[in-house]
């Protein structure tokens, strides 16, 4: 796609829904799960009892953070989202560790959803149980290779899948209050059983059960990941921008609060144990039920309830529940190469992150997400469980961050604004932003307490690590930039050299040689030599001879080399050379073969490769190949002639 078609990308709220939203609609398949796998510790009545209070303080927190970044997207629209918040009203420290959290956030949101997929496709499809980090890598790989087609390509293929998951748990939640409200709604599988607490948890003080309930809540949080990915998409949705982000951001808010609420619901009514090791903790007229025991997941067994006598609508909730969360990682395939992208053009990211792709796709990023989400899966073996430890504190790291920096917008922007309706609305801004820091903040703080030993830690880790590696990239680009920008008045770098001293590596005489002679001649040095070394006295006797026959008018030079080593004398030679006349400017030409199959090249070319490679850190001394094609060359260069990644270059 040509750099002008790139306003073709952009999405409508139809399409943005799905794009950006189905990280966080796809948490009502885990964050559930994870409530009442932590209450659970303590036996199934606190499960019971206590996961609906703790999901209604999820969705508080989760409508306060939507209204605080629907002022985020409108007050900055550009993309940078938390990162840009942050950066202009805190400092770059202060954005740079907001990147740092969303980049490894970006990274657990692909690992966590795949995963959760992946297991949730085990309770429908037998033959995925025990395969399913190999299966989770496969789906990234699919994933990769659509997005890599480009945004509105990945979102219309998404589009369909998401509004089914939608349609799907919201019309399964109707049916189940109807039942609800009828007296028919059965019981779960699990209900039948007795959840025993896990040792240690039998008998909790007034302080561990609150530290057991915050560290539930800090589970259930997961709900909230995905919220900040519209704040960083805005330029890729069609215009007006803003209200467009505003509204789909609204939009997805209410369709997670219900969904989530619902579920919750759903599984109290029903009585759905959930337990961390099922094996021993579901007792069965006091037995344990075993390793044959199969949990399948909340939403696994609310459906069975809810559809106990329609299977076709348990088939179909399974189905997309796995395909939504599948999905839910397109969210971080989305923000990771956006944000990267422009950390990159603000030169705290390698700049091959900043470029487009064919399908104007920022193609680098998007590859390196699926690596590292790819070797989470592996390491983790899938596990949702241990894996859902580690998130979270990116997301709230950023949240807060960037309500603390929206604050300061509006303080900043309330020192000069006049207009007493302009005064009111941002006051108004400012108390919404003011509580979503606060809020944000204390979550952040129940995360970090609640989860540091049992995995947020290495997640902390992943960030400082992250951090500081930025700071030393834009040192380098700092200290090059430094070094290769040319002060007013510099004269010193434009000054000819005295002479040029041309030298032509001879090897033995054939067409290759010839014309690197013949080159170097064309270009009128004021001194030509050919050099060669003298590794085996016979060849270098017959070389000189052949020379003097041919009457080559160009002198030839053996240099003497004792240990057989053909870099060292040529790479010596030149710098006593550059002693003598430092101002002399010393070309080498190489011949070198030009071969068609990557084997050949192998078996070719590998003393230029060395010589090359040491002459280029030799100052006052360029490198000249010249090339010989080969037969196995001939066509290359038309196979060669189609577009490659990083042909269409990002425009402004």
């Amino acid at each position: 796609m040509r750099s002008d078609r790139l306003g073709e990308t952009l999405l409508p709220k139809k399409l943005a829904l799905p794009v950006f939203a189905s990280d966080a609609l796809s948490s009502v398949a885990y964050a559930p799960d994870e409530i009442l796998l932590t209450l659970g510790l303590a036996g199934g009545t606190l499960a019971l009892t206590q996961s609906w209070k703790i999901a209604l303080v999820v969705v508080l927190v989760m409508a306060v953070v939507i209204m605080s970044y629907r002022q985020n997207v409108h007050a900055y629209p550009s993309g940078g989202g938390d990162y840009e918040v942050a950066s202009v009203n805190l400092g770059p420290r202060a954005g740079l560790t907001v990147a740092s959290a969303l980049l490894v956030d970006y990274v657990l949101t692909v690992a966590v959803s795949i995963s959760s997929g992946v297991q949730n496709a085990a309770s429908a499809f037998g033959f995925v149980r025990g395969h399913e980090a190999v299966v989770g890598v496969v789906v990234i790989a699919v994933l990769t290779a659509m997005n890599l087609r480009g945004v509105r390509e990945s979102g219309a293929a998404f589009a369909v899948p998401t509004y089914l998951f939608m349609a799907a748990v919201i019309g399964m939640a109707l049916f189940g209050f109807y039942r609800r409200l009828s007296g028919d709604l059965p019981l779960a599988e699990s209900a039948s059983l007795t959840l025993a607490p896990e040792d240690g948890y039998e008998q909790l003080g007034g302080l561990a059960m609150a530290f057991l309930l915050l560290r539930a809540f800090s589970s259930g949080c997961a709900a909230l990941t995905g919220v900040e990915a519209i704040s960083n998409g805005v330029p890729a949705f069609q215009k007006p921008k803003s209200r467009n982000a505003a509204t789909t951001l609204l939009l997805m808010g209410t369709i997670a609060v219900t969904m989530l609420m619902s579920m919750v619901v759903l599984a109290r009514w029903t009585g759905v144990h959930y337990a961390e090791d099922e094996a021993t903790q579901l007792l069965r007229d006091g037995v344990p039920v075993g390793d044959t025991y199969v949990q399948d997941t909340v939403m696994g067994q609310v459906s069975k309830a809810v559809f106990s006598n329609f299977h076709l609508g348990v088939v179909l909730v399974s189905i997309v529940t796995g395909l939504i969360l599948v999905l839910a990682a397109n969210t971080a395939f989305n923000g990771f190469p956006v944000l990267g992208s422009i950390l990159a053009r603000d030169g705290f990211l390698p700049r091959q992150l900043h470029t487009r792709g064919d399908r104007l796709a920022f193609s680098n990023g998007i590859l390196i997400l699926a690596g590292a989400a790819a070797a989470l899966v592996v390491i983790f073996d899938a596990d949702v469980t241990r894996l859902i430890q580690l998130y979270i504190v990116g997301v709230f790291v950023s949240f807060t961050v960037s309500q603390i920096g929206m604050v300061r917008h509006w303080n900043r922007h309330l020192r000069v604004e006049k207009d007493p309706a302009g005064r009111a609305r941002m006051m108004r801004s400012r108390v919404i932003n003011a509580v979503g820091a606060t809020m944000s903040g204390t979550v952040l703080l129940v995360v970090l307490a609640t989860k540091f030993i049992h995995g947020a830690g290495y997640a902390i880790a992943a960030m400082a690590v992250l951090f500081f590696l930025m700071l030393g990239i834009r040192r380098h680009y700092d200290r090059v930039r430094d070094e290769l920008t040319v002060m007013e008045g510099d004269t010193k770098h434009q000054l000819l050299p005295s002479r040029v001293h041309a030298i032509v590596l001879v090897a033995k005489i054939h067409k290759p040689t010839l014309r690197a002679l013949a080159y170097a001649r064309a270009t009128r040095p004021s001194i030509l030599e050919a050099l060669t070394v003298n590794v085996e006295p016979e060849e270098t006797s017959a070389l000189q001879a052949e020379w003097d026959r041919r009457d080559i008018p160009v002198p030839l030079k053996a240099l003497d080399s004792p240990y057989r080593e053909i870099t060292r004398p040529v790479v010596d030679y030149v710098k006593s050379i550059r002693t003598d006349s430092p101002r002399d400017l010393v070309v080498v030409y190489i011949p070198q073969y030009v071969v068609g199959h990557w084997w050949e090249q192998l078996l070719h070319n590998q003393s230029a490769l060395r010589l090359r490679t040491r002459l280029l850190f030799t100052p006052g001394v360029m490198v000249s190949s010249v090339p010989w094609q080969l037969a196995s060359s001939e066509g290359v260069e038309d196979r060669m002639d189609g577009p490659v990644v990083g042909d269409v270059r990002r425009g402004e």
